[in-house]
């Protein structure tokens, strides 16, 4: 496979870093990581007006369709930027299972606020600790009400609406698993934030008691939606993992050119040297995977499944490789909260369990080769 982006998504790359550097300094990220703010508002609503919210989501309902080759060139520049907003959890998650299951009236109500910013998103799966699996969903759907307990979700606090996994029959087979749409504004949804590592990437529990629910796609085919829903988001996610893997190694690489120790800069110590050689070739690595990731996603060709297994695998590698050794180039200023290591630190371990554990993905794509080989 030769694959690369157009120029014209090239173009809007370049727009996007040069929007986010503006409205999204170091700064901006320290006044949500301090806590002065859930998100960063106003950055929200300069991504709604640039287009960014709906790049992928049809012209009929709102968006730019463009498609999301255009998305994750926008996904690289977010993760590089550290955004502070709900966008992996809305556009990600929330949107992709609109797109993929939602009737024409789910995805004219809640689609174009997507896209204009009116309304944030977010997917409810985890029940507590483990990674996805039919059977950790315990959140019980019963009509048109839910009772349970999601936690954690992303984002959540600050959310309009959830799309919930929730069991709908006592078989024990991936087919008692349904999902439904849920306005978290409407009633029998309470919300209570969690402290996690990564404070602009906020966290919340869920609790639904007799809570009203929509259906969201066929009864049953929740845990199949879920799988595309997850697939999608891993080779997005990862495109903004590879945004910080290339900030981390480029804020490494310069202050290893302009600290000076025992007269000359320290990056021309060999120690120092091969410490940035391997985070450039781990990001690098997880930047192919990345590209393998998106041609299969924008094609939707059979690979998916492996290519996003792959991707998500790379850049939660490289992403927490990159992260932890950006602290170690910078030595004990790195440690300090004045610099800004840290905050892609939090990132890099906060995002390399949003979706499932690197050894979920790990395993998943050993699964995946084996069925395709057998087949």
């Amino acid at each position: 496979m030769n694959f690369d982006f157009s120029d014209e998504q090239k173009q809007m790359r370049d727009a996007a870093r040069k929007f986010l550097t503006e409205k999204c300094p170091p700064k901006a990220v320290r006044e949500v990581l301090d806590g002065k703010a859930p998100y960063d508002k106003e950055l929200w609503k300069g991504l709604a007006e640039m287009g960014f919210l709906g790049v992928a989501i049809p012209e009929q309902f709102g968006g730019a369709g463009a498609g999301h080759l255009e998305l994750c060139v926008i996904a690289e520049e977010m993760g590089r930027a550290n955004a502070p907003v709900p966008f992996s959890s809305t556009v990600y998650l929330a949107a992709e299972a609109l797109l993929l299951a939602g009737s024409d009236a789910q995805k004219q109500k809640w689609l174009p606020k997507i896209a204009s910013g009116e309304a944030i998103g977010t997917l409810a799966l985890f029940e507590g600790k483990g990674n996805p699996s039919p059977e950790a969903i315990k959140l019980q759907a019963s009509g048109d009400t839910l009772n349970g307990v999601k936690r954690p979700v992303p984002d959540a606090a600050i959310a309009h609406f959830a799309v919930v996994a929730a069991r709908t029959g006592s078989t024990g087979r991936d087919s008692d698993i349904s999902l439904f749409l849920v306005d978290l504004k409407a009633g029998g949804v309470e919300a209570k934030p969690l402290t996690n590592i990564d404070p602009t990437r906020g966290q919340a529990e869920l609790t639904f008691t007799k809570a009203r629910a929509e259906p969201l796609g066929a009864a049953g085919e929740g845990w199949s939606i879920l799988t595309q829903v997850l697939d999608r988001a891993a080779v997005l996610l990862a495109f903004e993992q590879v945004g910080g893997s290339d900030r981390a190694l480029e804020m490494g690489r310069d202050y290893a050119l302009d600290r000076i120790a025992f007269g000359r800069p320290i990056g021309s110590f060999q120690a120092v040297k091969h410490m940035l050689a391997d985070m450039y070739v781990s990001a690098t690595l997880a930047r192919s995977n990345c590209y393998y990731g998106a041609w299969a996603l924008s094609t939707n060709a059979s690979e998916l499944p492996e290519a996003a297994a792959a991707a998500r695998i790379s850049a939660t590698q490289a992403f927490q490789h990159c992260s932890k050794n950006n602290i170690q180039v910078h030595g004990g200023m790195g440690f300090t909260w004045e610099f800004d290591c840290h905050m892609y630190y939090r990132r890099a371990n906060a995002s390399a369990l949003t979706l499932g554990s690197l050894s979920y993905w790990e395993d998943q794509l050993i699964d995946r080769m084996r069925k395709k080989n057998a087949a």
